[in-house]
This record gives C-alpha cells, structure tokens and sequence, in this order.
C-alpha cells in the first residue's frame, strides 16, 4: 500500500482512520465511500503540508468470521488472508487509497497489546465477571435489547433472526462513565459529528448505560482473555483498540505521543455507539486521551435498503471504475452525497454529472484551453499584457473558491459542499472564455488584439493551475494528467508539493511554459 505520510519523533500528525471492515465478504461500494472520503481528507492536509497519518485495516476475529470460514471449508486464519490479499488491499490500491499503514487483527503487534490493555483495565477493578442472557446478532456481533428487534425477533440491521445465547462473561464497568461522556460531549461539541449523530449518542447516554460484556466463552476465534484462557476477548473490544495499537501503543512511545489522539475517527452510523460512548469509556479508563472527532457518514442505498451482502444490495466498485474510471469513481459518491447523510446510488445519476460535470465542464475547458494555446502561440503560454476587470473577477473567483474549499473540505469534512465550490469556479473560467471569446479575438492581428487574446489564455491556463491542485486529493490521475499538460512541473515543482495556502497568489504559471493538449481526460462513454 501506498505510504505517503511519515511521522517522528516530536512531530505531530494529522492523523485520520476508518473501521476496520469485517472480512466475511469482499468489500462493497459503502466500504470503499468511507475509505475515499478518508483518502480525500488525508491528501487536503497533506497539500496543505501537513504531516499526515492515513489508518485502514481489517477486523479478522469474532463468530461471524469463524463461520464463513467453516461454511468455505478453511480456517478462519486461511480464509481472513485470502480475502485481505486478494479482494481488499488490490482494490484499495486500485482505487488509489493512499494509507500509510493497513493494519489486520491478527497481527501480533495488535493482539499482544489488546491483552495488555484489558489486563490494565482487569487489574484496575474495571473488569469483573458475570453472566449474560440474551438475543444475539452474529452479524452485528452484538448483544440486542429485546425492544431493538424488529417483529419476527429481526436484527434491524441485519433483517435476520438473532440467537438466544447465555454464557458466562466478563463485563466492563461501562455504566460508570456515563457522566464522565456526557460532561465530554457538552464541553466538546464537535466531538461527534454530524449534529444527529451527536444528538443520538447524548441521548443514547443518558438514559443509561449498561455494564458491557467484554469476553465470549462459546467460541474461541479472538484473542484469548490474557488471565482466563476459556474466554476470548468480545471482537468490538479487540476492534477498536486497533487505532491505537496501529500507532505504537504500547510498543512504540515516541510514534504513539506523535501521532494519538486521532483527529478523525470515520465511522458508518450503525456502529457509532461503539465509537462515540464504548470507546471513549475504554480510553478513560485507562487513562488515554481521546480522538479529537468521531465524523459518523451516512449509507448508501439501493431501492432503499442500506448497501451490503447480506441484503442482496451489494455492488462492486470495480463494476463502476471499469465503466467510469476510477477518478470519476472517486468524485462521483463525494460530490452527490452529503457526507454524513444517507443517499441513493444511481446509475443514471452518475451517468449524467459524468457528461455534464466532468466531460463538459471540466474535461472541455482543458482541453480547448490548450489546443488554443497549441493553435495561437504554437504551445508556449503567453504573457498576460491586458490584464482588466475581467481578469480580476476570475482571481477573485479563485481566491474564493480556494478559502471555501479549503474550510469546507478540509475542516468540515464537507466533500460535496468544498467540491461544488471548486466547479462554481471551473464554471465561472467557462463563462468567462464563452465571454471573452478568444476565438474571435485571434482574428484580430493587431498588438492589441494579440495582447488581449494572450491575456484571456494565460488568464485560463493560470486558473487550470489552481484547478489542478484544488482537485488533486480527489481525482489524483486526472489532476496530474493536467498538470502535465499545463507545463508545470519543470517551473513549479511536483503536483503533490504544492500547497493550498500558496493557490490563491495569482501569475504563479509562468509564462512561457509549454502547454500540449494531452488525452481527453472524460472521454464519451459507451453505451451511457
């Protein structure tokens, strides 16, 4: 996997995770919408030249694994590495997820640390042992209320029959820390994120938490409860401490103090309650500091239904990035959901802002751009000599774009939102060439006319520049391809090194760069 961020000793990093997925199955389009929506986050600090750290990985234990496997005829140990090998790392590396560590529960490096912090917490009187009766999701490996279930005695999540399971347990004192995360909550607001999911959780609390049963003794595909050997270790438990032990907890000091708290925990909304109150009751009571933000997104849906294998609803990413392209891929579930809300996928939905969006609006605009550059000054961008009040809207424009992009994208974890900013500006660079009309103004071959007609297509290449960078932690390929076009590199430096703060400052393309018209870069689809 792709490793673009580092940390050191005494630096801190901005540092961004997404769940760990269940490898019962291959991943989904819900899956890879939350990984993209971390892979944007992370590369926007990155060219803002921040130090980042980008976590994804896999959760490999718990009954709901152990099954498939014994349904596939393997072990669950054979059956966890053929699917993070073959099915989730080559399409993350396909969809051009740039983490800078993938982490698997079954590594040592996780296991020996999940022991030692439930050890703590066992040796600190916050563990004790118990008995539980209940119904039982194996899909949700979770413990339902009866009132939960849907009539049938449904998991609601799930739509499938839960299990009446009784064993003895041992229970984490969760009730405890109920005033402790109420108090966090209304002294950090945007703890949790959006405002719904903020206002579930602090209800959810104070109606009043029940002690969590944090082992199981009917199975034994986990990490074994390190002072009872008859007990695993409940797989949520084990799950969660992954963000921290992925960043030297217990193992690597100076990583650990480098890198935690996360600033940004991205979680689907059905498993928010074991981010926004477990969680942060386990790192109180041990004495950790707590992620700065739990940002809840919502599902996609198809007909309706939330996206997954066990609804039938299931779609493939590569069933869209073959038709598509990655990059379109990439901006399309960004760009035409809000993040923290639910939305439909639509296959015609996509077909459209691809044509109108991407192949019109801004595929066209680059690419008449440098075939007039190519056609009018033989590839070599002009000096812009003219420059008026036409010119100073358009920087304007950008200066604006470029603040609002920035604050929405980067901040609010708005993607929709900071991405329609930068295609107001790609449209506004459209009006002003149908305005501006250089087509026209080339058949003018006075000084003037030749001026002017420099002036409108530096003032387009220039704005191209900006649009490069302002879409490179979104469609990365397509934005180099522009940036080649533009001949920026050899005078500016490499794509990636640019920075956000530095787009706004206007005539950084200079003139005389050699700008050729490359590849179409949304070419027509077939069969649309």
């Amino acid at each position: 996997m792709a490793a673009t961020g580092t940390t050191a000793s005494g630096e801190s990093a901005f540092y961004v995770t997404t769940p760990i997925y269940y490898v019962n199955d291959a991943p989904h389009l819900g899956h890879a919408y939350t990984t993209v929506a971390g892979d944007v986050l992370t590369r926007w600090h990155r060219q803002r030249g921040e130090k980042v750290w980008y976590l994804t990985g896999t959760d490999e234990h718990g009954q709901k694994i152990m099954r498939t496997a014994e349904a596939n005829g393997v072990s669950p140990q054979e059956w966890c590495d053929k699917l993070v090998e073959e099915a989730w790392k080559p399409l993350w590396e396909h969809l051009q997820i740039a983490n800078d560590d993938f982490i698997r529960t079954t590594e040592p490096r996780h296991t020996d640390r999940v022991q030692e912090f439930v050890q703590d917490l066992y040796d600190k009187g916050e563990i004790y042992k118990g008995e539980y009766e209940g119904p039982y999701c194996i899909g949700c490996e979770e413990y339902k209320s009866p009132g939960d279930l849907l009539e049938g005695d449904l998991c609601p999540i799930h739509k499938r029959p839960v299990e009446w399971l009784r064993e003895e347990n041992y229970f984490f004192r969760l009730s405890a820390y109920g005033p402790r995360l109420l108090e966090h909550y209304e002294q950090n607001p945007d703890f949790i994120q959006p405002a719904s999911a903020r206002n579930e959780i602090v209800q959810l609390v104070k109606q009043g938490l029940q002690d969590l049963s944090i082992s199981r003794s009917t199975f034994d595909w986990g990490v074994p409860v390190p002072w009872d050997s008859k007990h695993v270790i409940y797989v949520w438990i084990d799950a969660l401490l992954n963000y921290a032990t992925a960043v030297g907890y217990g193992s690597d000091q100076a990583k650990f103090d480098a890198t935690w708290p996360a600033n940004v925990h991205l979680v689907g909304k059905d498993i928010l309650r074991f981010h926004a109150a477990i969680w942060p009751a386990m790192l109180m009571a041990n004495n950790l500091p707590l992620p700065r933000k739990i940002f809840a997104n919502g599902w996609l849906l198809v007909s309706g239904e939330k996206m997954s294998k066990s609804n039938l609803t299931g779609i493939s990413p590569r069933d869209l990035t073959s038709h598509f392209g990655v990059d379109a891929y990439r901006y399309y579930f960004l760009r035409a959901i809000p993040f923290g809300q639910d939305g439909s996928f639509s296959w015609e939905d996509f077909s459209a802002r691809y044509t109108s969006e991407l192949a019109n609006d801004f595929g066209n605009l680059a690419s008449r751009v440098a075939a007039m550059i190519g056609k009018y000054f033989d590839g070599v961008l002009p000096e812009a000599k003219d420059a008026g009040p036409a010119e100073q809207a358009i920087a304007d424009g950008l200066a604006a774009a470029v603040a609002q992009a920035d604050t929405l994208i980067g901040d609010n974890l708005d993607f929709a939102g900071g991405i329609g900013a930068i295609f107001d500006f790609v449209k506004q660079v459209n009006g002003y060439l149908s305005e501006q009309a250089p087509w026209k103004v080339a058949k003018d071959d006075s000084a003037e006319g030749q001026a002017r007609l420099a002036t409108i297509l530096y003032t387009a290449a220039e704005s191209l520049r900006a649009i490069a960078v302002l879409l490179h932690p979104i469609m990365p390929t397509t934005a180099e391809k522009l940036w080649a076009s533009l001949g920026a590199e050899p005078h500016l430096g490499a794509l990636a090194d640019q920075r956000i703060a530095d787009l706004a400052t206007w005539g950084r393309l200079p003139a005389g760069a050699q700008v050729v018209k490359g590849e179409i870069l949304f070419p027509r689809l077939e069969n649309a």
